[in-house]
């Protein structure tokens, strides 16, 4: 079976910003748009931030690997190569860091590249890469 892209609409407080961020910084193509919604290529994902101007982020964080994360937030399992190149482009655009690059549950199953920050609106992303694939849904050791 061959994954299927996903899709996800999201609520934004202002689509010029919005436009700006994905498109600019994360340098997704646009699709369609109207001016209520714009369509994003996410990674080869369909994201359509729809306009809500009083649109405002939950401030909810759960303790993972001694990091505070957000929750809820979305993104993309990458390559170890776009992961890298995404985060420099990030950083290169001034965007804060929600939990800077860095490898989580080093030596584990599940072992993991992983960044977090947030759009103009306060949607939280994570973007994350394995060395292996394989480990994506691992649970033991063994697996490693």
């Amino acid at each position: 079976m061959s994954l299927r892209p996903f899709h996800l609409a999201f609520p934004v407080h202002d689509l010029a910003a919005a436009r700006a961020f994905y498109g600019g910084v994360l340098g997704c193509p646009e699709g369609r748009s109207s001016d209520q919604w714009i369509d994003f290529d996410l990674f080869g994902h369909q994201i359509v931030a729809h306009l809500d101007p009083a649109a405002r982020a939950v401030q909810v964080a759960n303790e993972v690997d001694g990091h505070h994360v957000p929750v809820p937030h979305f993104g993309v399992v990458l390559t170890m190569a776009d992961w890298q190149a995404l985060s420099d482009r990030v950083a290169a655009a001034g965007v804060r860091f929600g939990i800077e690059p860095h490898v989580r549950f080093r030596g584990e199953a599940g072992e993991q590249a992983t960044m977090f920050f947030s759009d103009p609106s306060g949607n939280a992303l994570e973007f994350k890469a394995f060395g292996d694939d394989a480990m994506l849904f691992a649970t033991t050791k063994d697996q490693i």
